[in-house]
């Protein structure tokens, strides 16, 4: 198991950071070799089921999720929504909370529980590093794209 947090200031208000990184779909914009695919109907809210499937052919995976928290910023104030991994090889969670950042913008902070079954704890380690690195290009990708 890996835990980690993220946290990044943008120029964009809370309102529009929010947007940027809970459009589910436009996350397959900045991971490599990955789709998603929405699965209930919009808009985004609690119980909502997105899948991000990630590889090549044969070589690819699944990484369903369900939206478990949905708490959209209102004006000027922040916004967090959890986010639970229920597949057959990547499971945790993720949290992503948007806040009001000193002089305006935006704090994003993101928090990720990461567990790869049949992955021994002696890989904890290198995992965690490339999830930090992995899910940081992610979040700066869907920060600073339109």
């Amino acid at each position: 198991m890996v835990l980690f947090l993220l946290e990044r200031v943008t120029p964009h208000p809370v309102d529009q950071s929010w947007r940027r990184l809970t459009d589910w779909p436009r996350h397959a914009d900045v991971v490599p070799l990955t789709r998603v695919t929405v699965r209930t109907p919009p808009p985004t809210r609690q119980g909502t089921v997105f899948v991000a499937r990630s590889g090549v052919g044969p070589v690819a995976f699944d990484d369903p999720m369900e939206v478990a928290a949905w708490q959209p910023p209102e004006v000027g104030g922040p916004g967090k929504c959890r986010l639970v991994k229920h597949g057959r090889f990547v499971t945790g969670w993720t949290e992503i909370e948007v806040h009001p950042a000193a002089g305006g913008g935006s704090r994003v902070v993101w928090r990720e529980d990461l567990s790869v079954r049949w992955l021994p704890g002696i890989a904890d380690r290198p995992l965690g590093w490339a999830a930090r690195w992995m899910f940081g290009r992610a979040m700066d990708g869907l920060l600073r794209r339109g």
